[in-house]
Parts: C-alpha cells; structure tokens; sequence
C-alpha cells in the first residue's frame, strides 16, 4: 500500500516530495555555474494562433475543424554545439497541455555556451512508456491523474493526444475526431537547427503548427480516429509529419520566473494528530493541500460539521441530508433543502476527491473548502449565512472546544469550517471493489464482467474493424474519471453548466465527469439525474446524440451511436457493477 502521512514533514513546511525539492537546492548551491534552459511551446495553425473555440481551421482536404484538446508529452532534450563539440543532454520529461495553459518546460543544470541546434523527443523510450504510473508524485508529468495521457491497464502514455471537431463540406453540424498518437515505435524525435546562446535565463519559444501535422490527411477519407494501431496508416502519417511540425521561433535571454508562491499549513494547533490515508498501488498519487495538511482533529470536526444541522437555517438539512451514507449520494432525482424545496441538479457522490482539482457539476468552486461554505448560503439548500452559522457555533457548548484543538487560534470562522470540512472528505476513499481485488489476485472477474472490461476500454474504430463501449476517454484510468467537463449529447435545457462559470460559449452544455467507482450506488445518474438505471445511461450512448458544436470530439466521432448488441450492454453493466466497493453499500 501507498500511504500519504504529512504531519511530521508537513509541520516544517516540506511536502510530502520535499526531499525531492531539498536534493535541488542542494544541486542548485553546489552548481551555481550552471544555466537554466526553459522551453516555451506555442500552438497555431498556418501562423494563426491557435483558439479552442470554433471551427476557424481548415486543412488540406478543405474540412473545417477546430481544436478541444492538445496535449503530448516531451522526452530527452539535447543541445548540440558545433560538430565535434560535447552536447548537453537532459533525460528531463514535459507534459504541454495547449487546453490548460501548460506550456513551458525547464531544463537545469545547462552550461552556458553557444548551441547550433536543439533535439527532443515527442513520447518516451520504452522504459519510461512502460513504468508504473502510480509511482510518480502529485505534480510529476507523468502521474496519469495531471496529464490524463494514460493507456490504462493496456500500458504506455498517449504520447500526443489531438481533439476536436471537423465538419464536411455543405454540412451543417460537425463532427468529431481523436487523434492518439502512441506506442513505442511511434516515438519521434524531433532536431531543430538554430543558433541558441544560453546564459544564466534563456527562454527558446517553439512552434508546433498543426497545419503541418495535419497534412496530408482528411478527417473524411482517411478517418477521424486512430489509437495507433500497428499498420495504421493516419498514424503513420503523423509520425512523418511531426519533424517538419515544430519550429524554433524566439529565442530571449534573461527572462525571469514569477516566484511561486510557499504555501505553509494554515493555524495548526501545537501539537496535531497525524491523519494517514492509505489507497492500493495501482491508485496515483494525490495533491493533497499544503496549506491543511490531514490532522485527526480537524478530521473529527469536519465530520461532525458535515452531519450537524444547525448549518441551515432551520435546522432542518445537514450536508449529509443530500450527500447520505457511505458513498455520501442521494437516491432522489433532486435533493431537498430547507422547507423541501427541490434544487435544480443532483447531488454529486463525495468520495475520492483529494484528486479532483474543480467542484460542483459546473466547476465553479477550486477547492473542497470554498465548496463546502456553498451550500450554507445557497438559497435552495440551507439558506443561511456564514456570519449566523458562526454564532450558532460559538454559542454551542463544545464546539469553541473542538475548533482550539484543530486550529492554533482556536477561531470560529468560515476559513476555518471550510477547511476542517475540507480535512473530512479528503479522508473519504473507496478502492477496493471487487475489481480493485482482480487487480490484486485476490478474486477474478467473471467471463461477462471481463468481456464489459474489455468493450469499456476498447475504441470504436469501424475502419480497423474494431468495435468496442469507448468509455475510456472520459472515465478511463484507476479513478475512472478524467476529472474533465464533457457535452455528453443530452437534449439542451436552460442549464448551461461550464459556461455558467467560464462565459465561454465553447463550454456550453459541459458538465463534470463524474467517477464510475460505486456506479451502481449512486443512480440516478447524469447532471440532473434524468436516468433512473446504468442501461437508460448506455441505451443514452448507444443511440445518436444531439448534435450540437459543443458535443465531446470522442462522442462526436460516433454521431449515431456505438451500436452495442444487447449482450454488449449486458456485459458492459456486469462491468460497471464491479466496481461496487462493498464498505460504501451502507446507506
């Protein structure tokens, strides 16, 4: 098992991976001659700069298309000198997301000096493609829970992953495309020739042109998806195309990083009680919070906060009120707040959220703890206001006692009941299903549940021939959620979801991926909970969607519907029922 104990480094102001950051300071101190290097990179097309918002875009075919999703993964960089002279070499690995504004690399430990050209690579040698990726901490490019670039149990990275929609000549809708540049032999190496002077700050802004990338393929004629089939000729062609794709564009020198900023626990008591989590190892590692750091006692006041109904005004609502028993749901379409008024979504499950970076089905909270105080204000659920809660608090007869024991100040307020809150359900995991035991030996799955396992991660590609459920791209991975905001296709209604907290049109109809863990517990299901059972939601899949420009590239390739047999589905539910966690069954 893999544990996570904070308090012992953690009240010292060093994360969990801060031998990790200690190494490089020593390094940096005893290197103070070196140079850092950072590579910049920067997306367009034709010069155009890049926008992720419409179909603008047209490639060699004539198609329009847009871009939803660019992101790859950059491997060994190397700066060679003039010919005869020693190169520098990195082994360091990039992950560039365009979408998520992740854009920059640094490379240390470079030694000044004139360079004629620069070298890396586009996916990892085999060793890398092949590790466990569970291994790697929180903010490493390759933990699959940041870059989302995983294979999932089949092995490897995507080493670029390229979405979005394209539409025919004279149509009115589009459609959609995945591109999933992978496997080992379509690793890539890409060698730039340009004079580089590196100082103590050098920043080298590349260009990927996806013009270039795209040439030669039409989404029509030659296909809107590849996986990277051995033998398959659009991934070939990508891997021709990519060498002439990136080009050097500026290079500046002195150019300083923005300092980051030290984030320390935030009022701890004296002396705190460790909190340790433990999850399986197939599980990646979470970013859990710095600033609060799991301690038993703000643990225990979380959790007495998330139960007590003096939160909502009348005393009638508790958080649990909506979010009930073990796997923290409700089994009603709309949960009820004060005075039984119906709110206008369902309530989302609460469990496995320390990896989880947005909240609510439109994301409009960036943390659990700003997530927490929501409901408490929100006229349809406890109406009542922060600073009421507070003197409800203050005057209750041990809670002034428990808030001195979870934080330094003993403070009563809406910082400090956010984050205790937010201690509670980071503790709140569930990883051992009966295919968590699969996974470990313990059990095997059953010829039908193997046969769902098998249609969920297997990519619908009618033009190789292959035929499977293509769940994977949104709830692939071992928390069988991308943690994105996907169009799934439903009929349009007044919720505009993500573009509600975003503005962007681009988002419109986009709603939070929810994690498939406990699916069977959990119904209904969808945003506003619409389907009452898991074969409404696959009959949903499996039948032509609502068209619209914002449909999901991975649903939008299949406008009609994955065209599952009824033993498909069959097979695809027994699936999605392993994934029960018998601990989370108590309602």
């Amino acid at each position: 098992m893999s544990s996570v104990d904070p308090p012992a480094l953690i009240n010292r102001g060093i994360s969990v991976h801060g031998s990790a950051l200690l190494a490089a300071v020593i390094l940096a101190i005893s290197n103070a001659s070196a140079a850092s290097l950072d590579l910049v990179f920067t997306h367009f097309d034709s010069s155009a700069p890049l926008r992720f918002d419409s179909l603008r875009y047209k490639n060699h075919a004539g198609e329009g298309y847009s871009s939803t999703r660019l992101a790859y993964l950059i491997h060994d960089v190397r700066l060679a000198g003039a010919e005869g002279a020693a190169s520098q070499h990195s082994d360091t690995v990039g992950f560039i997301d365009a979408t998520r504004s992740r854009d920059r690399i640094r490379i240390h430990d470079v030694t000044p000096g004139h360079y004629q050209s620069i070298t890396f690579h586009v996916g990892l040698d085999s060793a890398l493609n092949h590790s466990d990726p569970a291994g790697y901490i929180a903010d490493h490019p390759l933990n699959p829970n940041l870059n989302r670039l995983h294979w999932d149990w089949q092995g490897g990275y995507i080493f670029m992953a390229l979405e979005g929609h394209w539409r025919k000549q004279g149509a009115t809708l589009p459609e959609g495309y995945a591109y999933h540049f992978a496997n080992d032999n379509n690793r890539t190496t890409i060698t730039l020739n340009a004079g580089i002077e590196v100082t103590d700050e050098t920043e080298v802004v590349l260009g990927l042109d996806l013009a270039k990338l795209l040439r030669g393929l039409s989404f029509e004629k030659d296909g809107a998806t590849t996986h990277s089939q051995a033998g398959d000729p659009v991934a070939s062609q990508l891997k021709n195309n990519l060498p002439e794709a990136f080009e050097v564009l500026h290079v500046r020198q002195g150019i300083e990083m923005p300092a980051q900023p030290r984030l320390i626990p935030i009022d701890l008591p004296a002396s705190p009680t460790p909190f340790s989590v433990s999850f399986p190892r197939h599980i990646p590692i979470p970013k859990l919070p710095l600033d609060n750091p799991l301690i038993a006692e703000r643990v225990a006041l979380g959790e007495r906060l998330f139960h007590d109904r003096l939160l909502s005004r009348t005393q009638e609502i508790s958080c649990a009120s909506c979010h009930q028993g073990q796997v923290m749901s409700d089994p009603r379409r709309f949960s009820l707040g004060v005075e039984g008024q119906p709110g206008p979504r369902h309530s989302m499950p609460l469990f496995n959220l320390a990896w989880k970076d947005d909240f609510f089905w439109d994301g409009r909270a960036s943390s659990l703890r700003s997530q927490a105080l929501v409901p408490i204000e929100d006229h349809l659920e406890m109406d009542n206001s922060i600073k009421k809660v507070i003197k409800k608090l203050e005057a209750a007869p041990d809670y002034p006692g428990q808030f001195a024991k979870a934080f330094g100040s003993g403070r009563i307020t809406g910082e400090t009941i956010g984050l205790a809150i937010e201690n509670f359900l980071l503790t709140k995991m569930s990883f051992d299903s009966k295919f968590d035991r699969s996974m470990k030996g313990q059990t095997e799955l059953s010829a039908e549940e193997k046969r769902g396992f098998e249609l969920f991660f297997t990519e619908s590609e009618p033009r190789l021939d292959r035929r499977g459920a293509d769940c994977f791209h949104c709830h692939g991975g071992a928390l069988f959620t991308d943690h994105g905001f996907h169009n799934t296709g439903l009929p349009p209604t007044e919720d505009l979801g993500l573009e509600a907290t975003t503005g962007r049109k681009s988002d419109r109809y986009k709603f939070s991926t929810p994690s498939l863990r406990n699916i069977a517990l959990t119904a209904p299901y969808m945003h506003d909970g619409r389907f009452a059972t898991l074969e409404e939601v696959i009959d949903h899949y499996n039948t032509p969607f609502e068209l619209s420009p914002t449909l999901d590239p991975n649903l939008a390739k299949h406008p009609q519907g994955l065209g599952l047999n009824e033993a498909d589905k069959k097979a695809l539910v027994a699936f999605l029922r392993s994934l029960t966690d018998p601990a989370m069954q108590e309602r």
